[in-house]
């Protein structure tokens, strides 16, 4: 049982080996995100781009309550597995898949019914923009139930210290995901309908290999169907981490969702170049996401050890790392700018607000990168409701900036992306006053006893 964990040994070597693959599968996401943005640029239009990006927010709303809830499990189960407690992994882990599926068929069903409403009115979709917007969401709101069935088994994979097979996964799902786009855009014209079927049949598969593997790999995990009971005892260990992340995640979503209806308000262009420009600044925080990641496992295995001296050297060589990679990632954005829009279609106008977008990301978003990964040792320590707090900090500081400063000479509508110097330096200070007061340590003696 206590193979692959991260108790023992060098931390930035075990956090490397172990974020890697996190990362490279959370790389593998986003470039067939960008394909997709891409393809339907090129084939399908502006318009249609546009109705696409602006989907992203509210979409993302569902796809927090699948990380949250998902993560939540598998922190408890790196608990365990790291105290070496191979019954409790197994029933905490049958519970979590059981809990996130039932989720997903929720998810699914209300993605449909609110789908009009919620950008109709809470989003302010463009009348030209809101039959496709509502199209493509509809459609790819049906394939949530395969998102939360794949987050599930991932992050029970993570948790034992598999953070490679998500790769694998990925991989699969993104090279469907791209030649589906090609095919049913490009080739069938199905235009945004062609997009969001492209991006459920790939979910569907990276659904289906996460289940089959991790049955092959892990005689632990192959469960009986009998095995998938309700166990509100259990459900409660998920729900205590796992709510705080969501809710961290829904307060993102919303934040953003406000963030988009400013976007709209400035016309179609400003939405598609906001679109393109979100697709890239994604690339910008994939190595801090990544840690973040990595961090809660590394804290949750090592505090259910009892070793939680580990986890200082490991934040250390952690944000060292995140730096930079991050200031690597930024570079690169900065210098290709205009030949990364290029590729996407954008007319002249949106092109121009594109370049200015990008170029302010690249410098604000390095900030992230030093303050993200602690998110995942409060996580592992069972104090998943601090990153709620920083994200509603920081993102309600972001909010009320771009709708004070809109429309003002000072800024005007470059708030757009120049909001982030506010509300990111915000998060800073938080995370870190936070981080070295100590108080995340408060409670992890009893963590330390329950895992034992």
């Amino acid at each position: 049982m206590r193979t692959k964990t991260m108790t023992e040994g060098t931390p930035w070597k075990h956090i490397l080996r172990f974020s890697m693959p996190v990362l490279a599968g959370s790389l593998l996401q986003q470039l067939y995100n960008t394909v997709d943005a891409v393809v339907v640029g090129n084939f399908a239009g502006e318009d249609a781009l546009s109705a696409v990006g602006t989907t992203g927010s509210f979409a993302f709303l569902f796809l927090a309550i699948a990380i949250g809830f998902s993560a939540g499990n598998g922190v408890v189960v790196a608990q365990y597995y790291g105290a070496g407690d191979k019954k409790k992994v197994r029933s905490n882990a049958a519970t979590g898949i059981l809990f996130l599926m039932i989720l997903g068929v929720i998810a699914a069903i209300v993605g449909v019914a609110v789908a009009f409403p919620a950008y109709k009115y809470m989003l302010s979709v463009d009348d030209k923009l809101l039959d496709m917007t509502l199209l493509y969401f509809r459609i790819y709101a049906i394939g949530l139930i395969f998102q939360y069935g794949y987050n599930i088994f991932s992050a029970i994979l993570r948790a034992v210290g598999d953070s490679a097979a998500t790769l694998y996964f990925l991989l699969i799902s993104s090279v469907m995901n791209i030649g589906l786009d090609l095919l049913f855009v490009a080739v069938f014209h199905w235009g945004v309908a062609g997009a969001a079927i492209a991006t459920d049949i790939s979910q569907m598969a990276s659904f289906f290999a996460a289940y089959l593997y991790m049955r092959w790999k892990y005689p632990l995990f192959r469960f009986d169907a009998k095995e998938y009971k309700w166990n509100s005892k259990e459900v409660a260990k998920t729900v205590k981490v796992g709510l705080p992340i969501s809710l961290q995640l829904i307060v993102v979503s919303f934040g953003l969702s406000f963030i988009q209806r400013a976007v709209n308000e400035f016309g179609p262009t400003m939405t598609a170049s906001f679109t393109v420009g979100q697709r890239i600044e994604m690339y910008l925080n994939l190595p801090c996401n990544a840690f973040q990641t990595t961090m809660a496992t590394y804290t949750g295995q090592n505090i259910g050890a009892g070793k939680i001296h580990r986890v200082r050297d490991g934040v250390v060589q952690t944000i060292v790392v995140s730096l930079l990679m991050t200031l690597v990632i930024s570079a690169m954005v900065w210098i290709f700018a205009g030949q990364i829009i290029t590729l996407f279609g954008l007319s002249d106008q949106a092109a121009v607000y594109c370049l200015s977008h990008l170029r302010a990301v690249a410098m604000i978003n390095i900030v992230l990168s030093i303050y993200i990964p602690l998110f995942g040792v409060f996580q592992g320590a069972g104090h998943s409701a601090f990153p709620m707090v920083v994200a509603c900090a920081a993102l309600g500081t972001r909010v009320v900036i771009v709708y004070l400063l809109r429309y003002s000479s000072f800024l005007g509508h470059t708030v757009i992306w120049w909001n982030g110097i506010f509300g990111f330096g915000m998060g800073f200070l938080i995370t870190w006053s936070f981080f070295l007061s100590g108080i995340w340590k408060r409670g992890t003696d009893k963590l330390i006893r329950t895992a034992s």
